[in-house]
């Protein structure tokens, strides 16, 4: 039992990294990032080319995923999102656009990656050595407690940002109001840019972390996990720190329990069915607001 909520532990605190950045493009500039999957994932491939060459430290390795999806997901910021929302005649057109064209970029890194592995499973290779330590029967690794101890301390970090410093609280008023916060003096484009390189950093952070704690993750893992994560995102509540952490760890310890108490061919219709539950009872999620939009 124990062992299992160590697992659900980990495994929560790699959803919570990769639903973090998620939710905070999502409620703030109202960006629905459908390549952050692809994101997660290429900054673990970028770091797996690199260990071919020439073997690295966990530190080395950990920067080189966070730059690598910070770059990726600021230049999709630039390159496709931002016309797209330039040239759209109002942002609710936009919102689907720039879905649709989060889908489009995403092949490309994948069908990268795919054709580089042949679509095997890929690994890092690091003179990071983890250790297993026991503690009254319960096995946990180094890497599974580098992973809980990240996810906490880039959760906390992020909501006393959002809550204390300037451009977190104008971060704030654009997903509340983006037009009167543009009129106090909020530049919506450029938090923009600091909000998708904040969350693609997270991405490739959980890419990283999540490969080492594997061994080896597959050029379509991202594409599952962003399926969990937009789950853990609705439960908990768009835009609210808090709600993803709760949705995270709850979301990974009942698919645990699916998967050690059942065959585990139902764990995928868990993020499906907590999706549909709380939309349809709950849309606003369990700390989240329900949403006003001025006509």
């Amino acid at each position: 039992m124990l062992q299992d909520l160590v697992f659900a532990m980990s495994l929560g605190s790699i959803y919570l990294l990769f639903a973090l950045g998620m939710s905070l493009v999502w409620g703030t500039i109202g960006i629905l990032n459908f390549a952050h999957g692809v994101i997660f994932m290429f900054a673990a491939f970028v770091a797996y080319l690199i260990s071919q060459e020439v073997t690295l430290g966990l530190p080395l390795l950990v920067l080189i995923g966070i730059a690598v999806g910070a770059l990726m997901s600021v230049g999709i910021q630039l390159l496709a999102f931002e016309p797209i929302l330039r040239r759209a005649k109002d942002f609710r057109t936009a919102e689907l656009q720039i879905l649709i064209g989060g889908i489009g970029v995403a092949t490309i890194p994948l069908a990268i990656a795919q054709h580089e592995t042949k679509s095997n499973p890929f690994g890092i290779t690091t003179s990071f050595d983890s250790q297993t330590y026991e503690v009254f029967g319960v096995r946990i690794s180094t890497t599974q407690i580098i992973i809980i101890v990240a996810a906490v301390v880039f959760s906390a970090a992020l909501a006393i940002w959002l809550r204390r410093s300037r451009h977190g609280l104008a971060l704030r008023a654009i997903g509340v109001d983006s037009e009167t916060s543009s009129l106090m003096g909020a530049n919506r484009a450029r938090l923009a840019i600091g909000a998708m390189g904040l969350s693609g950093g997270l991405a490739g952070l959980a890419g990283v972390l999540l490969t080492l704690n594997l061994g080896a993750i597959t050029p379509e893992s991202g594409d599952a996990l962003l399926v969990t994560a937009f789950a853990a995102v609705i439960l908990g509540g768009v835009g609210s720190v808090l709600g993803v952490v709760v949705g995270s760890y709850a979301l990974a310890m009942i698919e645990t329990w699916v998967l050690v108490n059942t065959s585990g061919t139902w764990v995928a219709a868990v993020s499906f069915g907590i999706i549909f539950l709380v939309l349809l009872f709950r849309p606003q999620g369990l700390f989240g607001h329900a949403e006003v939009r001025r006509t």
